[in-house]
């Protein structure tokens, strides 16, 4: 499931259903194709994107060296899929987000996505 962070990014409008529809569409087919998408090893990645997103955020003219580590996320979710601790659709998820990122405010909308879909993600996996 590819996920588009923005309805017209040239203007800074964000799609209006991505933080609702769009993150309980990737929860529930991240749910029901698989088990292994455990939520302590998502929790690591958006920890991480977090991070990034605060550094960002805290230290603007530091992205330049920010934006490369950003873009390290995807290796790591490529190591974590080759040591099988996550799915085929969680990295694709991850790498469509991640491509998109260009500066500090397409990482805050990613953000910000992964956290609304980690809520509901916990609603379609309440044992996990």
């Amino acid at each position: 499931m590819k996920i588009t962070l923005w309805k017209d990014k040239e203007k800074n409008i964000i799609d209006p259903t991505l933080f609702s529809t769009k993150a309980e569409e990737l929860s529930r087919r991240l749910s029901q194709d698989n088990k292994k998408d455990k939520r302590t090893q998502l929790r690591k990645f958006y920890d991480e994107v977090t991070r990034l997103n605060m550094l960002a955020k805290t230290n603007p003219e530091s992205w330049d060296n920010v934006l490369p580590f950003v873009h390290m996320v995807t290796a790591k979710a490529a190591y974590a899929k080759g040591r099988d601790l996550i799915s085929d659709d969680f990295l694709e998820f991850v790498k469509t987000g991640i491509d998109q990122i260009e500066k500090p405010s397409d990482l805050n909308v990613f953000a910000s996505f992964f956290e609304a879909f980690l809520g509901f993600y916990k609603m379609h996996n309440p044992r996990d």
